[in-house]
């Protein structure tokens, strides 16, 4: 198969997680099931070669090759032949910010350990070689030691070791290269004392070559060096000395007792500290300083994906770099393996625009054929945008990878007219004074504790940097270091978006020009006692405005700059997603990767008027509901919207549930654990994600525990990853066991309301379902998700996906392409078991195949509704000059079924509710995919052509009607 010239476009993807417990056979194992679902396009995780035993692929150790532990090169090409022969794409996560530097697994970390600045790959890494601090000076601070240096060398658990002509360090299951030219501190010392001792053991030729080999490691080029022949030189003949050394070993087994030896006497004698002094020394001697490691978040010089010190972050930027990483993945888009990419975490590269600009203009050199119309590889971001923030219409790709979709489709089943009274519901349940928990403090503290117990090192490394530059200017060099400092940390938490895109040649977007002043104007306001001076230098700086500067001075700025965007992105990420994200409680539906919590709900014009940018803009960006980092699966968030429609009958439920709970809570230090917010939290948890079976009740109880803990470290309230405290967690785990104990009047009041919002719930779900299959975009299915998805935040989301069992649900549920009003009915009927979804989201699956076009380049007509459901349905039509397609869609339903435990369908539901479809749209004959009954399209005096929801909703609770 050979790559086409021009982008291939997925009509539907499903997203596969490959692990060693998922491997390139169990998908190819898949695909018929996925081909019978609708899918058109298989997105993988990565699956380059990564630090062994990785679940996710983003700890990529080689880009070069294949991951073994999920699967030979022959199981691959197995799996895209079988793809390919199927008619399936292929889109592939490709990682390009950062690699997996664990367990030693990283030949190019490695390498860069060994040499330091001379080494080849030293140029890949983001390491600032000359750091604040004058000892880590061309080194690299590795941050890995449970204690500190001095306690974990003189408990000798950093043991040297010398294997196949190269000595190492290990440390537990990691190892860390000796630099070559440091092995004489190894070999020398005792060498000739030894040889004294006995003369005529050893041949001396065997010693002359020990002392060559010696001699030409200290020759060696230095490891500061940054020149590139030296660099080839050192990288050449550094590989001599450890093969020279290791053929000697080999054929003589006395210098093998030898190094034994002072292998042996360097390691130390534990409760000797003296001991220890020659594996001190040779330690200092090296490229690299190993480190306790909490000492990462002040003192740390490489980049990292967010806090992570085990992912490091790339110079992508850098055309060596770019050539080096993408060789392999380039040659699998060449050969028509890959047809897509997506971009992983593009907010944390230099210049983003640079970059996907790069990849497509490659991605166009290795196609085969002249080039046709539109981008040459079908390429989606992973970028989080705020509320109003556009996708950069320059980039060259085809959207994003759908979470500002989840987010938007999300909202239109949370009714906004209550924002007040579940503000009030959720304020008094934590005994705040009214407007007292607002998001944006909370964001902005959150930023700020990330900066100080997280990311202080690169919030300390980017104020020396502005420090430095500031002293060049006779207008700014007044500042002190501390104000500057402080200035950054102001802006960086007021930051309105996760990063700006100002370019190396100053251009600024006016979007990014906003987002810039109204953090500045943010952080006067918060920090007055800020000389506003500071501020204002800093805004210039950003916005490159201000006085004329040498070329020096604007190429320091502009890395300022650019420097300055990549740490915005982490810290929002840190202190929003992984932290504001569990404190702020009030509606956890919202509290999703990519939302606004503090939107509390789109109306359905909002949401039409999204729907219709998006297909003018970016109508092949993914539509995703549920994704491998959202915080909860779209079945829960689907019921946790239904606590929007009923305020009154939540706040009594949590009230009751509050005081049945209350001798369950445990007094730590004069307060309550779990405290109120937690206690919140845990409710709605268990509202969204209580199974519909009750076989099952009993594993969602560890399921819960597990999530629990992790919600209140990320809060970092009371605990954190960095701070574990034992007592708290154990009080809150143990509250969760005893409100969960069968016998429990907890279960008896909770089970009934928890039943009618799941009930409710089911509706929304299939609602958002249709909705994702048939708006502009194209629909992306993560595994597992198309039966009901109640899964909480990962690795609860990434548990192996029972692809049997939906194998089999997807026999029984097969119906026409027209579909089938008995099958129809009888899944409503048993709608908990979850074929129902499934057989909606086939039915629509394959009617946009069958119809591509229409889904692919129609227009977007948004449907008016009238009578007594008004606001209760959700309607749009998809034009084409091959056809029509119209989705409609319940909302907001608690109010048209009230009490009752039935479906919202029929006349009692939607009484005289109307569909208004536009006089242009002609009168087409409709039928229904899921029921295949005729729709009649009534024609009246005042409102031109109607359908009746009555009609509409007659047998299912969704429609999709084509002509």
């Amino acid at each position: 198969m050979k790559a086409p010239a021009t982008a291939r476009v997925p009509i539907a993807t499903y997203r596969l997680q490959l692990n060693a417990g998922f491997t390139f056979r169990d998908a190819k194992g898949v695909l018929d099931y996925l081909v019978t679902l609708g899918v058109s396009d298989c997105y993988a995780s990565s699956y380059l070669k990564a630090v062994p035993g990785s679940v996710h692929g983003y700890d990529v150790a080689d880009p070069t090759q294949l991951n073994p532990e999920i699967g030979t090169e022959e199981d691959y090409w197995a799996w895209i032949d079988a793809m390919t022969a199927r008619g399936m794409g292929h889109v592939l996560d490709l990682v390009p910010n950062h690699m997996g530097i664990a367990r030693s697994a990283n030949p190019w970390w490695m390498d860069v350990l060994e040499n330091g600045p001379s080494s080849r790959f030293a140029r890949f890494f983001d390491i600032e070689w000359r750091p604040v601090k004058d000892e880590l000076a061309d080194k690299v601070l590795i941050p890995t030691l449970g204690n500190q240096y001095g306690v974990v060398l003189e408990k000798q658990e950093l043991t040297l070791t010398y294997r196949d002509g190269q000595f190492v360090i290990r440390y537990f299951e990691d190892w860390f290269p000796i630099a070559p030219d440091t092995i004489v501190r190894i070999l020398g010392p005792e060498l000739d004392e030894w040889l004294a001792a006995q003369p005529d053991v050893i041949d001396p030729i065997d010693v002359d070559e020990l002392r060559s080999v010696m001699t030409a490691a200290e020759n060696l080029p230095p490891r500061s060096t940054r020149d590139p022949e030296l660099v080839v030189v050192r990288a050449r003949e550094k590989e001599v000395v450890k093969r020279r050394l290791g053929a000697l070993v080999d054929r003589s087994p006395h210098l093998r007792a030898y190094i034994d030896r002072v292998v042996a006497r360097m390691n130390g004698v534990p409760g000797n500290p003296r001991s220890f002094d020659g594996l001190d020394g040779l330690l200092n001697e090296q490229s690299y300083r190993l480190a306790h490691w909490r000492v990462a978040s002040e003192e740390i010089n490489y980049r990292r994906f967010f806090d992570v010190n085990q992912l490091a972050a790339l110079r992508m930027e850098d055309p060596v770099v770019f050539d080096e990483v993408h060789r392999f993945v380039f040659d699998l888009i060449a050969r028509g393996a890959a047809t897509g990419l997506r971009v992983d975490h593009v907010d944390g590269l230099y210049a983003p625009g640079d970059y996907l600009r790069r990849l497509q203009e490659r991605a166009a050199a290795v196609t085969p054929g002249e080039a046709g119309p539109g981008l040459p590889l079908y390429l989606v971001v992973e970028k989080i945008l705020a509320a109003d923030e556009p996708l950069p219409a320059e980039w060259p790709v085809h959207g994003t990878t759908g979470y500002e979709f989840a987010a938007v489709v999300n909202n239109l089943f949370v009714d906004r007219r209550h924002e007040a009274r579940f503000d009030q519901i959720y304020t008094r349940f934590l005994h705040e004074r009214r407007g007292g928990i607002r998001f944006d403090d909370i964001a902005y503290r959150s930023k700020k504790l990330i900066m100080h117990e997280t990311m202080s090192g690169d919030i300390n490394s980017l104020g020396h940097q502005l420090n430095r530059f500031s002293e060049r200017n006779r207008h700014f060099r007044d500042f002190t270091l501390y104000s500057l400092i402080s200035t950054l940390k102001e802006v960086i938490a007021c930051f309105p978006v996760y990063r700006s895109y100002v370019t190396e040649e100053g251009r600024v977007t006016e979007h990014d020009r906003r987002s810039i002043v109204a953090a500045i104007g943010c952080a006067k306001r918060r920090a007055p006692s800020v000389a506003p001076l500071v501020f204002d230098f800093v805004e210039q700086l950003l916005l490159e405005t201000g006085t004329p500067e040498s070329p020096d001075e604007c190429e320091m700025r502009a890395r300022l700059v650019g420097k300055f965007q990549q740490i915005t992105s982490p810290v929002a990420a840190k202190g929003i997603e992984d932290t504001t994200l569990y404190i702020y409680n009030r509606l956890l539906s919202l509290n999703e990767v990519g939302s606004q919590p503090t939107r509390f709900g789109l109306d359905p014009e909002a949401v039409h008027a999204w729907m219709e940018r998006r297909r003018q803009q970016w109508p092949a960006a993914l539509s995703a509901t549920s994704t491998h980092d959202t915080k909860r699966g779209e079945d829960v968030r689907a019921r946790l919207n239904v606590l929007s429609e009923v305020p009154e009958e939540w706040r009594v439920a949590v009230a009751t549930w509050r005081g049945l709970n209350r001798r369950f809570k445990t007094e730590l230090n004069g307060a309550p654990a779990p405290d109120a917010n937690e206690e919140y939290l845990i409710y709605q948890t268990l509202v969204g994600a209580w199974p519909f079976d009750p076989q099952a009740e009993g594993e969602l109880v560890p399921r819960m525990k597990a999530y629990v803990l992790k919600a209140i470290r990320e809060a970092k309230v009371h605990t954190s990853w960095l701070k574990p405290e034992e007592a708290y967690e154990a009080a809150v785990l143990a509250f969760v066991d005893a409100i969960l104990q069968r016998q429990r009047p907890f279960l008896a009041a909770f089970r009934p309301f928890q039943a009618r919002v799941a009930e409710l719930g089911i509706y929304n779900s299939l609602s958002q379902l249709l909705i994702k299959v048939t708006a502009p975009g194209v629909p992306d299915f993560y595994q597992g998700t198309e039966l009901w998805d109640l899964s909480l935040v990962d690795p609860d989301n990434r548990r192996p996906v029972d692809y049997a069992l939906r194998a089999r649900l997807l026999a029984e549920v097969a119906a026409g392409p027209g579909g089938d009003a008995a099958l129809a009915r009888s899944l409503l009927d048993e709608r908990a078991i979850g074929r129902i979804k499934l057989f909606t989201a086939v039915q629509a699956l394959r009617t946009r195949a069958d119809i591509a076009p229409i889904f692919r380049d129609g227009s977007y007509l948004p449907l008016g509704i009238a009578g007594h459901g008004r606001n209760c349905i959700f309607a749009f039509a998809r034009r084409h000059e091959s056809g029509v397609a119209i989705t409609c869609v319940p909302r907001l339903i608690a109010s048209v079924v009230g009490s009752l435990n039935t479906p919202p369908i029929g006349p009692d539901v939607w009484r005289d509710t109307r569909i208004l479809l536009p006089a242009d749209l002609g009168s087409p004959a409709l039928r229904d995919v899921f029921t295949a009954t005729s729709i009649p399209v009534r024609q009246t005096d005042d409102e031109g052509m109607v359908l009746d929801a009555a009609t509409v909703f007659a047998r299912f609770p969704v429609a999709l009607l084509r002509s």
